[in-house]
């Protein structure tokens, strides 16, 4: 595997479910640090949900591994922000066979 080019700086954030008092609940956002990453654009689609058209963009996200548990590693749930930019992640994954570089597959919905 080719050294990949971590020249994207993103904020890793988990997910913080709190009760809203009416029976439903509220999500805020825990920023958990930054971390390099090269992104790469996987495929796209445009759809529909609600009435709303929406721009359906998967990326592949390259950065250095962590060890299990560690909370700079990713995990399903969480996103990346960059500005305003937000992706989900889907799923992580290994990138190389030594276990250096992990592969975070995560999605960005815009409405258009």
């Amino acid at each position: 595997m080719k050294a990949p080019r971590l020249n994207r700086l993103l904020t890793l954030e988990d997910p913080q479910i709190t009760p809203d008092g009416a029976g439903g609940y509220a999500t805020d956002w825990l920023e958990l640090g930054d971390l390099w990453a090269e992104v790469a654009a996987l495929n796209g689609r445009e759809t529909g949900r609600g009435g709303t058209a929406l721009s359906v963009q998967r990326y592949r996200i390259t950065l250095r591994a962590a060890p299990e548990g560690s909370p700079a590693r990713p995990k399903p749930d969480q996103r990346f922000r960059e500005g305003n930019r937000v992706l989900m992640i889907d799923a992580v994954a290994e990138a190389d066979a030594a276990g250096r570089y992990l592969s975070c597959f995560a999605t960005e919905e815009l409405a258009t």
